[in-house]
């Protein structure tokens, strides 16, 4: 089989890494604009100035490992932000994080909504930031974007300047000390491209990818969903779903199941952020909430490869067997990661037993509940999410 033919039956896709779909015509990086060494409390208000002018700025940041004890006396490794690259048209400061020890002023550009901040690969570069005081209110995170677009093995910034550009993107000195002063030139350089060729790969996004790359938009605005769903979706749920669920119920939220799918159904509705929306269908699928296949099976040609992904899972783990046919054309997915997903969700939906219907619970006079519990082979599927514990957990939900 060839790297670059569709896959159209169950093949083996684990030497298959090519983005399989079109890609627009070659862009062009312009010349390198003015570079600045910012370094002291005058030079930093002069860029802020410039940067404030701007609608997009596009920021990278060096950092290094510092280790640290704790207050238990461990020792453990602190990110340290070292350099701060921020890029406009034109221009780009080479922000020294580490003399400048108040870096607020940069706070009327990453806190103004006004103005993007663009970053590939936010999280690392955020949080590392966020220890400094620089909340950032609104960005984009192009590497998420790319993502979604080509799949996670073609999302680096080096694999979309190729791809973009056919630009050559030296990654050499990434893991140097970035600690050291003076810093060579050649370091100041490599920090500087960075951040230079992240905008220009926005451009290059906006022009050929704009519906996507709005999807990833983060502009600090909440969706409209149940109380209980967010912290699914913002992925720090200290509780199981099913226990969630119970909570919900407990506190109020939730009176039976019928709206446990329809807060979902209105969460599919009102989630557009592709990662979010990539939790959100977990969540249905952990909840197994089969009456909501019908959804998931539109989300099989959304834009985006996260949430076809997430929906073959979905329909995969539910044992949509309606699913199969339009699952096994994803297998012919320009994106690899989709079709991964749909060889596994194949297999399952080709090789597991029908899900037996979840046991119903029956009420006694002095208003203890019991049911019956599946037989011993079916609770030896580990895949059967109605089994066992979950499956007592759920008749508690429904009664």
């Amino acid at each position: 089989m060839s790297d670059n033919a569709p896959l159209t039956d169950l093949e083996n896709l684990e030497n298959v890494r090519d983005y399989l779909g079109p890609t627009p015509p070659l862009g062009k990086l312009p010349l390198r604009g003015e570079r600045f060494w910012v370094d002291r409390p005058a030079q930093l208000l002069n860029a802020v100035n410039l940067l404030k002018q701007s609608g997009v700025v596009a920021v990278d940041a060096e950092f290094t490992q510092v280790r640290a004890r704790t207050q238990n006396d461990s020792v453990s490794n602190i990110p340290r932000l070292a350099l701060l690259q921020i890029a406009i048209e034109n221009h780009c400061f080479i922000v020294d994080a580490l003399r400048l020890q108040d870096l607020s002023p940069l706070m009327e550009v990453f806190g103004n909504p006004d103005i993007a901040v663009l970053l590939h690969g936010a999280g690392a570069d955020m949080r590392v930031m966020a220890e400094r005081g620089l909340q950032v209110a609104h960005y984009y995170d192009l590497e998420a974007t790319c993502r979604s677009i080509f799949g996670q093995h073609e999302s680096s910034l080096a694999a979309m300047l190729q791809r973009a550009f056919g630009y050559h993107l030296d990654k050499s000195l990434q893991r140097t000390d970035w600690t050291r002063r003076p810093l060579p030139p050649a370091m100041i350089a490599y920090a500087a491209r960075d951040a230079e060729v992240t905008l220009e790969l926005y451009y290059w996004l906006d022009t050929h990818y704009h519906i996507i790359l709005q999807l990833h938009e983060a502009n600090g605005q909440t969706d409209a969903v149940a109380r209980w769903i967010e912290p699914f979706l913002r992925g720090n749920s200290t509780l199981s779903p099913e226990m969630a669920v119970i909570e919900a119920r407990n506190q109020g939220q939730i009176h039976n199941r019928a709206q446990v799918a329809a807060d979902c159904r209105a969460a599919l509705v009102s989630v557009q952020h592709p990662m979010r929306r990539n939790r959100l269908l977990r969540l249905i699928a952990d909840l197994a909430l089969t009456q909501l296949s019908s959804d998931l099976l539109l989300l099989l040609q959304a834009p985006t490869s996260d949430e076809r992904a997430a929906a073959v899972r979905a329909l995969g783990r539910l044992g949509i067997k309606s699913a199969l046919e339009p699952i096994t054309a994803l297998l012919s997915d320009p994106v690899l990661d989709v079709r991964k997903a749909a060889q596994t969700a194949v297999h399952n939906l080709t090789t597991k037993e029908l899900r037996q219907p979840r046991p119903a619970p029956t009420r006694a006079a002095d208003g203890t509940r019991s049911w019956v519990v599946e037989n011993a082979q079916s609770q030896s599927s580990s895949d059967d999410d109605d089994n066992g514990w979950k499956s007592r957990l759920r008749s508690i939900i429904d009664a």
